[in-house]
């Protein structure tokens, strides 16, 4: 089922650079003497799905918190498609969609009860809010539980019904931090494909994560944060490629080249090893040699070693 576009009710009143929906400048906030954001900035196109990728602490959640106006930064600035979110809040306000972290549901309430509640929150009502309903629970695929306390769902259930929540109301701009935290596998997958029609659709989306096969899977763009700054932004291609540093090919040989210093890499026992940011060009020329390989393991740099070689600590440490 298409989501309909929303109708554009406001003027542009700042000037767009890059053709970005989303700009932010040089955000800080603070809680007392602990600086949760330091001068983030980043710009993010429409259609885009641009992640914020760090460990728990890292400043993803405040961020997301400034960007709705939840919270208010101490300093920056974000426009959303050429208007000031800080300045105009209630003018854009339904252009944006959450879906926190911390689930913002009514438990005592059925599917259906509170995404009306939602609904109505936006100004929806009649007609209309019924057919958002019906999109959000056959986008949740929860039609056949609509009728029943929140407080019998499962957890993955629940985080389906907090992201259509964020939805109801047809946003351009979708907030997600931390989706698919405490869910089950088949709510985990179905949160991913359910992500990736709305970017078919061309919703521009801001996803929060610490879990690096999701941004690699989900975003177009990474930006990776720790101690609320960022430490480094790019396709997560170039980010491997830039910062990840070399991948390992580990080759069990079946027996010995004539020439074994031939051989890319060194030589331990029967074991090749060959450090490369080229692993699958160094896989076909050692079977187009005609080097007879009993065991082949390729070690890829990821995510995960863009992180490690940028602070030191693995992404998932608190």
């Amino acid at each position: 089922m298409e989501i309909p576009r929303l109708e554009e009710t406001c003027k542009t009143d700042i000037n767009v650079t890059m053709n970005s929906f989303l700009i932010v400048e040089d955000l800080k906030k603070s809680f007392g003497d602990i600086k949760a954001v330091q001068s983030v900035s980043f710009e993010v196109p429409k259609g885009e799905t641009f992640g914020l990728l760090g460990p728990n602490g890292a400043g993803k959640s405040t961020t997301l918190s400034m960007l709705s106006g939840l919270i208010s930064p101490d300093s920056g600035s974000v426009s959303i498609d050429g208007q000031s979110a800080l300045q105009a809040p209630k003018r854009i306000i339904g252009k944006i969609g959450v879906a926190p972290q911390s689930l913002s549901l009514y438990e005592e309430m059925s599917a259906e009860e509170n995404l009306a509640f939602f609904g109505k929150l936006f100004g929806f009502g009649g007609k209309r809010l019924k057919e958002r309903m019906a999109w959000a629970l056959d986008f949740a695929r929860l039609q056949d539980r609509k009728k029943d306390r929140v407080k019998t769902f499962s957890g993955g259930m629940k985080r389906r019904l907090n992201m259509v929540c964020g939805l109801v109301h047809d946003p351009e701009l979708i907030l997600l931090d931390e989706p698919t935290v405490g869910v089950d596998p088949q709510s985990r997958n179905h949160i991913f494909d359910s992500i990736e029609k709305l970017k078919e659709l061309g919703r521009t989306i801001i996803y929060t994560t610490h879990y690096m096969e999701e941004a690699e899977r989900l975003c177009d763009r990474v930006a990776i944060i720790d101690h609320g700054e960022i430490l480094a932004m790019d396709t997560v291609d170039q980010l491997i490629s830039t910062h990840a540093g070399e991948s390992l090919v580990e080759a069990v040989l079946s027996e010995l080249p004539p020439e074994p210093a031939s051989l890319p890499g060194k030589i331990e026992g029967m074991i090749l090893k060959v450090s490369t940011h080229e692993p699958m060009e160094v896989v076909a020329k050692l079977v187009s040699s005609g080097v007879k390989i009993k065991k082949l393991k390729v070690d890829r740099a990821d995510l995960e070693s863009v992180f490690l070689n940028l602070t030191g600590r693995k992404l998932r440490d608190r």
